[in-house]
């Protein structure tokens, strides 16, 4: 292998989705640790919710169109 041979990545990095600051393959999508325990804290405190569909029409007991 010669110098002017380069690895191209298999993914371009990504910010982190807590600072900003580019990702860090061991820590991938995060930047560091420190916001990856960030964001695991949040999922934990369930401060992150998947909202559920409020149909009335749903209720009547009739199967949804």
């Amino acid at each position: 292998m010669s110098s002017d041979d380069k690895v191209t990545p298999l993914r371009p990095k990504r910010p982190c989705p807590e600072c900003g600051k580019p990702s860090a393959r061991e820590t991938y999508p995060f930047c560091s640790t420190r916001c990856k325990d960030i964001d695991l804290n949040r999922w934990l405190k369930g401060a992150y919710v998947i909202s559920a569909r409020d149909d009335e029409d749903e209720t009547d007991g009739d199967p949804p169109k």
